[in-house]
């Protein structure tokens, strides 16, 4: 006579267990024997939280979170380690519940977390609303040259990813730019001077 299968009762799934890990990212491995990062380092760190609203720069926290990353080296510990052990002190509130709700020790390399955080914070729709918005620039009646150009540059660096070449660029700020305005980098450039009106 074969064993019968274990009955399951309404107790057996009502019990509970610990969970084996309480964070997404994996613990990297180093070669050092003690890991301790200054306190005003994480304090630095909480002064540019990132929530997951709407209206947040998800580049700009992670060029933010980079550049305070870059102010300490630990002997023996390798920077993605460092990046790793302290991004999660970077998130708050939805962006901090979008971290745990990956599988414990899921995240095992800093490449992978900012390609996940990038891909929730910084969807295609983003990026086809940053593209639609520099192919589309032009200059306001009343902005200087230089002011259009600081403008159309906020643009490139508002997202990054937008896939246009240099050359291409450059032909899209000079197609919208007031026709004054390109009379004046034309002449400029030793092109056609400006007349007189």
């Amino acid at each position: 006579m074969a064993d019968e299968p274990k009955r399951v009762t309404l107790e057996d799934y009502s019990s509970w267990s610990v969970p084996q890990f309480f964070t997404s990212i994996a613990r990297p491995e180093v070669q050092a024997q003690n890991i301790t990062y200054p306190h005003s380092l994480i304090q630095l760190i909480k002064n540019n939280l990132f929530h997951g609203l709407p209206n947040e720069d998800s580049y700009a926290h992670l060029a933010t979170f980079i550049e305070i990353y870059n102010t300490i080296r630990l002997a023996g510990v390798p920077e993605d380690a460092v990046r790793l052990s302290l991004f999660s002190f970077s998130l708050s509130g939805e962006a901090k519940g979008w971290l745990h709700s990956f599988k414990g020790n899921s995240l095992k390399t800093w490449d992978e977390v900012v390609e996940k955080f990038l891909k929730k914070y910084f969807p295609e729709s983003k990026i086809a609303e940053g593209k639609a918005a520099i192919s589309s620039f032009y200059q306001f009646p009343d902005e200087s040259l230089s002011e259009a150009l600081e403008r159309f540059h906020g643009l490139l660096r508002k997202t990054p990813t937008h896939g246009f070449a240099e050359p291409i660029q450059l032909n899209i700020f000079i197609d919208g730019l007031r026709p004054q305005s390109k009379q004046l980098l034309d002449a400029s450039a030793g092109g056609n001077k400006i007349e007189d009106p």
